[in-house]
Protein backbone atom coordinates (compact mmCIF):
# COMPACT_ATOMS: atom_id res chain seq x y z
CA UNK A 1 0.00 0.00 0.00
CA UNK A 2 1.60 3.51 -0.48
CA UNK A 3 1.91 5.64 2.59
CA UNK A 4 -0.76 7.73 1.53
CA UNK A 5 -3.23 5.67 3.05
CA UNK A 6 -1.36 4.76 6.12
CA UNK A 7 -2.84 7.74 9.15
CA UNK A 8 -5.57 6.06 11.05
CA UNK A 9 -9.67 6.66 9.37
CA UNK A 10 -11.43 10.16 10.47
CA UNK A 11 -14.78 9.71 10.09
CA UNK A 12 -17.29 12.78 11.01
CA UNK A 13 -19.34 10.83 13.53
CA UNK A 14 -21.32 13.08 15.38
CA UNK A 15 -21.90 12.62 19.14
CA UNK A 16 -25.66 12.16 18.73
CA UNK A 17 -25.11 9.87 15.33
CA UNK A 18 -26.70 6.76 17.79
CA UNK A 19 -28.93 3.94 17.33
CA UNK A 20 -32.49 4.86 17.94
CA UNK A 21 -33.07 4.63 21.82
CA UNK A 22 -36.05 7.42 22.01
CA UNK A 23 -38.34 8.26 25.58
CA UNK A 24 -41.30 7.56 22.80
CA UNK A 25 -39.80 3.60 22.36
CA UNK A 26 -38.86 3.34 25.39
CA UNK A 27 -42.13 3.74 26.84
CA UNK A 28 -43.67 2.09 24.67
CA UNK A 29 -41.59 -1.15 24.62
CA UNK A 30 -42.17 -1.02 28.89
CA UNK A 31 -45.73 -1.00 28.62
CA UNK A 32 -45.89 -3.82 25.36
CA UNK A 33 -43.44 -5.98 27.43
CA UNK A 34 -43.21 -5.91 31.36
CA UNK A 35 -40.21 -8.29 31.40
CA UNK A 36 -38.27 -5.75 29.16
CA UNK A 37 -39.87 -2.83 30.72
CA UNK A 38 -37.79 -3.91 33.77
CA UNK A 39 -34.45 -3.91 32.09
CA UNK A 40 -35.33 -0.44 30.15
CA UNK A 41 -35.77 0.59 33.74
CA UNK A 42 -32.92 -1.02 35.13
CA UNK A 43 -30.35 0.31 32.32
CA UNK A 44 -31.64 3.09 30.82
CA UNK A 45 -31.43 5.13 27.68
CA UNK A 46 -28.73 2.88 25.52
CA UNK A 47 -26.11 5.41 23.63
CA UNK A 48 -25.01 2.83 20.86
CA UNK A 49 -23.15 4.79 17.77
CA UNK A 50 -24.39 3.67 14.48
CA UNK A 51 -21.92 3.53 11.20
CA UNK A 52 -20.55 6.37 10.09
CA UNK A 53 -21.58 5.65 6.30
CA UNK A 54 -23.00 2.92 4.26
CA UNK A 55 -20.10 1.48 2.97
CA UNK A 56 -18.20 0.89 6.00
CA UNK A 57 -21.12 -0.39 7.52
CA UNK A 58 -20.86 -2.95 5.03
CA UNK A 59 -17.39 -3.13 5.01
CA UNK A 60 -17.79 -3.60 9.00
CA UNK A 61 -20.77 -6.26 9.21
CA UNK A 62 -19.20 -8.66 6.37
CA UNK A 63 -15.77 -8.58 8.70
CA UNK A 64 -17.98 -9.66 11.66
CA UNK A 65 -19.54 -12.56 9.99
CA UNK A 66 -19.07 -15.52 12.03
CA UNK A 67 -16.29 -14.07 14.90
CA UNK A 68 -16.02 -12.46 17.67
CA UNK A 69 -16.79 -8.90 18.42
CA UNK A 70 -12.77 -8.62 19.75
CA UNK A 71 -11.63 -10.12 16.54
CA UNK A 72 -14.01 -7.84 14.04
CA UNK A 73 -12.15 -4.73 16.13
CA UNK A 74 -8.93 -6.08 15.68
CA UNK A 75 -9.37 -6.23 11.90
CA UNK A 76 -11.35 -2.80 12.19
CA UNK A 77 -8.24 -1.07 14.18
CA UNK A 78 -5.80 -2.82 11.56
CA UNK A 79 -7.76 -0.99 8.56
CA UNK A 80 -8.09 1.86 10.21
CA UNK A 81 -4.02 2.54 10.53
CA UNK A 82 -3.79 1.76 6.82
CA UNK A 83 -5.94 3.77 5.25
CA UNK A 84 -6.63 7.30 5.16
CA UNK A 85 -9.88 7.08 4.32
CA UNK A 86 -12.54 3.50 4.07
CA UNK A 87 -14.40 4.88 0.58
CA UNK A 88 -14.91 2.48 -2.42
CA UNK A 89 -12.26 4.27 -4.35
CA UNK A 90 -9.46 3.54 -1.61
CA UNK A 91 -10.59 0.07 -1.45
CA UNK A 92 -10.48 -0.66 -5.09
CA UNK A 93 -7.12 0.58 -5.31
CA UNK A 94 -5.88 -2.05 -2.76
CA UNK A 95 -5.47 -5.82 -3.46
CA UNK A 96 -7.32 -8.78 -2.36
CA UNK A 97 -4.29 -9.73 -0.44
CA UNK A 98 -3.87 -6.38 1.06
CA UNK A 99 -7.01 -7.02 2.43
CA UNK A 100 -6.58 -10.68 4.10
CA UNK A 101 -3.46 -9.00 5.70
CA UNK A 102 -5.52 -7.33 8.26
CA UNK A 103 -6.60 -10.55 9.37
CA UNK A 104 -10.12 -11.19 7.53
CA UNK A 105 -11.09 -14.81 5.37
CA UNK A 106 -9.74 -14.11 1.90
CA UNK A 107 -13.13 -14.84 1.07
CA UNK A 108 -14.44 -11.74 3.02
CA UNK A 109 -11.48 -9.78 1.43
CA UNK A 110 -12.38 -10.64 -1.84
CA UNK A 111 -16.72 -9.95 -1.19
CA UNK A 112 -15.68 -6.16 0.19
CA UNK A 113 -12.89 -6.05 -2.78
CA UNK A 114 -15.82 -6.88 -5.30
CA UNK A 115 -18.37 -4.39 -3.77
CA UNK A 116 -15.69 -1.61 -4.07
CA UNK A 117 -15.48 -1.97 -7.10
CA UNK A 118 -19.47 -1.89 -8.08
CA UNK A 119 -19.51 1.37 -6.90
CA UNK A 120 -16.87 2.90 -8.38
CA UNK A 121 -17.98 1.24 -11.59
CA UNK A 122 -21.08 2.78 -10.93
CA UNK A 123 -23.43 -0.73 -11.18
CA UNK A 124 -23.88 -0.14 -7.06
CA UNK A 125 -26.08 2.78 -5.38
CA UNK A 126 -25.66 2.37 -1.47
CA UNK A 127 -27.26 5.25 -1.22
CA UNK A 128 -30.56 4.47 -3.21
CA UNK A 129 -30.86 2.36 -0.19
CA UNK A 130 -31.95 5.31 1.55
CA UNK A 131 -35.21 5.35 -0.46
CA UNK A 132 -36.26 1.92 0.08
CA UNK A 133 -38.40 -0.04 2.82
CA UNK A 134 -36.50 -2.36 4.92
CA UNK A 135 -37.75 -5.74 3.35
CA UNK A 136 -36.53 -4.13 -0.18
CA UNK A 137 -33.28 -3.42 1.31
CA UNK A 138 -32.77 -6.53 2.17
CA UNK A 139 -33.60 -8.25 -1.07
CA UNK A 140 -30.79 -5.62 -2.93
CA UNK A 141 -28.46 -6.50 -0.39
CA UNK A 142 -28.58 -10.48 -0.38
CA UNK A 143 -27.99 -9.89 -4.15
CA UNK A 144 -23.81 -8.99 -3.50
CA UNK A 145 -21.94 -11.97 -2.79
CA UNK A 146 -20.92 -12.19 0.85
CA UNK A 147 -24.19 -10.39 2.65
CA UNK A 148 -27.12 -13.04 3.72
CA UNK A 149 -29.77 -12.17 6.12
CA UNK A 150 -28.13 -11.24 9.38
CA UNK A 151 -25.84 -8.88 7.57
CA UNK A 152 -28.35 -6.98 5.49
CA UNK A 153 -30.07 -6.60 9.05
CA UNK A 154 -26.73 -5.04 10.61
CA UNK A 155 -26.46 -2.85 7.64
CA UNK A 156 -30.47 -1.66 8.03
CA UNK A 157 -29.82 -1.43 11.64
CA UNK A 158 -26.14 0.48 12.03
CA UNK A 159 -25.97 2.08 8.49
CA UNK A 160 -29.68 3.32 7.77
CA UNK A 161 -30.78 3.53 11.21
CA UNK A 162 -34.00 1.76 11.05
CA UNK A 163 -36.08 1.66 14.12
CA UNK A 164 -37.69 -1.73 13.81
CA UNK A 165 -35.08 -4.17 12.90
CA UNK A 166 -35.11 -7.42 15.00
CA UNK A 167 -32.66 -9.97 14.24
CA UNK A 168 -33.72 -13.94 14.07
CA UNK A 169 -29.88 -14.55 12.71
CA UNK A 170 -28.30 -12.83 15.55
CA UNK A 171 -27.17 -15.44 18.22
CA UNK A 172 -26.82 -12.56 20.94
CA UNK A 173 -30.33 -11.34 20.12
CA UNK A 174 -31.65 -15.03 20.70
CA UNK A 175 -29.47 -15.38 23.79
CA UNK A 176 -31.46 -12.08 25.54
CA UNK A 177 -34.75 -13.65 24.43
CA UNK A 178 -33.87 -17.34 26.15
CA UNK A 179 -32.26 -15.66 29.67
CA UNK A 180 -35.12 -12.35 29.84
CA UNK A 181 -37.98 -14.72 29.17
CA UNK A 182 -36.58 -18.50 31.10
CA UNK A 183 -36.56 -20.62 27.66
CA UNK A 184 -34.56 -23.04 26.99
CA UNK A 185 -34.59 -22.56 22.81
CA UNK A 186 -36.55 -19.91 20.92
CA UNK A 187 -38.04 -21.24 17.38
CA UNK A 188 -39.16 -18.94 14.37
CA UNK A 189 -42.70 -19.15 15.51
CA UNK A 190 -41.76 -17.97 19.30
CA UNK A 191 -39.52 -15.16 17.99
CA UNK A 192 -41.50 -13.46 15.38
CA UNK A 193 -44.31 -12.94 18.61
CA UNK A 194 -41.62 -11.30 20.08
CA UNK A 195 -40.99 -8.88 16.83
CA UNK A 196 -44.70 -8.36 16.41
CA UNK A 197 -44.73 -7.39 20.53
CA UNK A 198 -41.47 -5.06 20.34
CA UNK A 199 -42.73 -3.36 16.80
CA UNK A 200 -42.27 -0.90 15.82
CA UNK A 201 -39.35 -0.38 18.07
CA UNK A 202 -37.83 -3.31 17.20
CA UNK A 203 -34.37 -1.54 16.97
CA UNK A 204 -34.09 -0.38 20.60
CA UNK A 205 -35.37 -3.78 21.77
CA UNK A 206 -32.42 -4.78 19.76
CA UNK A 207 -30.21 -3.00 22.35
CA UNK A 208 -31.69 -4.14 25.31
CA UNK A 209 -31.66 -7.49 24.35
CA UNK A 210 -27.99 -7.40 23.42
CA UNK A 211 -27.24 -6.18 27.37
CA UNK A 212 -29.60 -8.86 28.66
CA UNK A 213 -27.18 -11.48 26.72
CA UNK A 214 -23.94 -10.35 28.28
CA UNK A 215 -25.20 -11.55 31.81
CA UNK A 216 -25.53 -14.97 32.88
CA UNK A 217 -28.87 -14.41 34.74
CA UNK A 218 -31.38 -11.55 35.12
Amino acid sequence: MGSDRRSKIHYPLLMSDYLPCTEEAMDYLSKADPELGRIIEQIGPIKRPADPDLFSSVVRHIIGQQISIAAQATIWQRMGEAFDSLTPAAVQASTVDELQSFGMTFRKAEYIHNIAIKIEEGSLDLERLQTLEDDEVTKELVKLKGIGPWTAEMILLFGLKRPDVLSYGDLAILRGIRILYNLESIDRPTFEMYRRRYSPYGTTASLYLWAVSKTKAL
